[in-house]
């Protein structure tokens, strides 16, 4: 896909979902206010975090599509991974937060406190929310997977959080409504059931995109894959210094790879354009690709 394509085609399912998310957050806040219910509280300032993450994408989005340039000669994908990052700290410090009015509340209880018994419209917000949250799941990923846009995926992944965020509220809401008094911690409980969930989507998201920036090598099976390739290549009598890495969607891939000595430099050429090709062919046009050729010697030749 084109990358003028592909950046709005992420602008456009990011910019649906900010507007979704706006209209869930108020929807919540008022129900978790008006309905009496810490857990519907706690999910509205869940879908309040995705509000900036919305934000955050749309932002990244744009600059992670550009082409290089000559201060970014890779490229600007690692803004995307950056943005990956930043919503995967906004869930870690909202799955805390979540975490720690549910304890207040929790301890209360126990204590011997009576907690409010939540309304109904709370629960009706939930239930909606489980709904649109997890259609909005499935279009977003849908698209950021066409798109190959990690960010894109990541906010689709921040929706589902939402959409498990209102499932535990709408257990928690509906066993305070219909089971007494003495159950009424069901509700705080759901909210620190819920922020597990955020904090463990946090961790999942947050630890590839940090690695990402610090340089980690690409998984072992894709190197192995690529050796394959590289080795399967006409004239190539070996290689060696094979180092990869993700430049946001993209693969970044140097090699010195060995061809026999007596090759004139038009045929060695070739030999590592087919390579390139094939590399390309398997991970994308946009593959960042560095071949160093050398003169293969077998082991009992000086050089």
């Amino acid at each position: 896909m084109e990358t003028k394509k592909r950046l709005e085609e992420g602008k456009r399912i990011t910019f649906i979902g900010l507007l979704i998310n706006i209209l869930l957050t108020v929807v919540k806040l008022l129900a978790g206010s008006l309905g009496k219910s810490a857990a519907m509280l706690a999910d509205g300032i869940h879908s309040l975090s995705d509000i900036i993450t919305d934000v955050v994408v749309v932002a990244f989005v744009s600059v992670g599509g550009k082409e290089s340039d000559q201060n970014h000669h890779y490229g600007h994908g690692k803004f995307e991974t950056f943005a990956v990052m930043l919503i995967s700290f906004t869930l870690l410090i909202v799955g805390i937060g979540i975490s720690w009015e549910a304890l207040k509340h929790i301890i209360s209880h126990l204590q011997g406190s009576i907690l409010d018994k939540p309304r109904h419209i709370a629960l009706y917000a939930a239930l909606a929310s489980i709904i649109v949250k997890e259609l909005l799941f499935w279009w977003t990923i849908h698209i950021g997977k066409n798109i190959n846009n990690e960010a894109v995926i990541a906010n689709a992944w921040h929706h589902r959080s939402d959409a498990f965020s209102s499932i535990g509220t709408a257990v928690g809401i509906s066993g305070a409504i219909f089971l007494g008094p003495s159950w009424r911690l069901l509700d705080p409980l759901a909210g620190m059931i819920v922020s597990v969930f955020i904090i463990r989507m946090a961790w999942n998201l947050g630890i590839p995109s940090i690695n990402e920036l610090l340089e980690t090598a690409l998984p072992e099976h894709i190197r192995k894959e690529m050796a394959t390739i590289i080795s399967s290549q006409d004239g190539v009598k070996g290689f060696h210094r094979l180092r990869t890495r993700k430049i946001g969607s993209k693969y970044a891939i140097e090699l010195h790879v060995k061809v026999e000595k007596t090759l004139s430099v038009e045929e060695s050429h070739q030999i590592a354009t087919n390579i390139e090709n094939a590399l390309r062919k398997q991970y994308g046009q946009q593959t960042h690709i560095g071949v160093h050729i050398e003169p293969f010697y077998a082991p009992d030749e000086t050089h």
